[in-house]
């Protein structure tokens, strides 16, 4: 459902939004190894959603990765369409560029109503939601066990 560099990002954000509170900043190291991410790889993941304006960053011996008040009004849905675009939310789910409504797969109608679901799901699951997860540590551990993100009811 989503590409490898999507999981890694959602991972990444739920990780920093319930680590990075009360003004502490997270560094790449400790999300790379809370997440099970390659740290090369979650830092240029981390810049591109800096860039777009899903997290902050500080420089110096106390810098890392945090989120501001505002942006925990963000979705994970905004975190999908950072990395993946709209395909999941546009697309045909066979991957099909001839399917539409006037010309439609045969899981076109089906699938209609699922991907409405899930959009509805990924942007209206605020940040926020993250970091007042009372059952922290379980969500943590879903989290640090690679290809269980599917598994997390999110």
């Amino acid at each position: 459902m989503f590409s490898k560099t999507c999981e890694y990002a959602i991972r990444a954000i739920i990780f920093i939004a319930q680590t990075a509170v009360n003004g502490k900043k997270v560094s790449i190291k400790a999300i790379a190894k809370g997440i099970g991410s390659p740290e090369h790889f979650i830092a240029k993941i981390l810049q591109e959603l800096g860039k777009k304006g899903l997290l902050q960053s500080a420089k110096g011996p106390h810098g890392g990765f945090y989120i501001d008040e505002e942006t925990f009004s963000k979705s994970i849905g905004d975190v999908v369409m950072a990395i993946d675009g709209d395909k999941l939310f546009v697309d045909c789910a066979l991957g099909l560029s001839f399917c539409s409504e006037a010309n439609p797969c045969p899981m076109h109608h089906r699938y209609v109503s699922i991907k409405k679901d899930i959009t509805q799901m990924l942007h209206q699951t605020k940040l926020l939601e993250f970091k007042n997860n009372p059952d922290a540590g379980r969500l943590s551990n879903i989290l640090n066990t690679p290809n269980n993100l599917c598994k997390a009811k999110i």
